[in-house]
């Protein structure tokens, strides 16, 4: 009975720093409009995802700036380092990283879809559900 209880607690231990080691690798997926809302909590690693907002980019040195926007709602989003080659004004995109209190998003990697045939599920449902998505050819 004994070796039983050791069993159980060891099992119960290791799953429980699994858990704890792997809440900081947990993103959920979030358009503007649910950041926004609160619908969201915003204190983990976020995937935040819609279509750059025209005009919105501005590049300083390795530093860019710009606004993710899903057609009700938009966020400013700041990220430092090289974006993909298909980044741009009007494409859709997903960001991985943290809001900041300020209402900013700091974005620790930006993914941009492949080709004008691919737009990430998530970003796709946002915007049908604001009704902005656009039929893809």
């Amino acid at each position: 009975m004994i070796l039983v209880a050791a069993l159980v607690l060891s099992v119960g231990t290791a799953v429980g720093l699994t858990l704890f080691a792997l809440q900081e690798k947990i993103s959920l997926f979030a358009s503007p409009s649910e950041i926004l809302s609160g619908a969201i909590p915003t204190g983990g690693l976020l995937r935040l995802g819609g279509l750059v907002e025209d005009g919105s980019i501005i590049k300083n040195g390795p530093e860019v700036r710009f606004r993710v926007s899903d057609g009700q709602s938009a966020i400013a989003v700041s990220y430092s380092g090289l974006l993909p080659d298909l980044f741009r004004e009007g494409q859709g995109v997903v960001t991985i990283g943290r809001l900041n209190p300020d209402g900013t998003f700091r974005a620790e990697d930006v993914l941009a879809k492949h080709d004008e045939n691919y737009m990430p599920k998530e970003v796709a449902d946002s915007l049908k559900k604001t009704g902005h998505w656009r039929e893809q050819k």
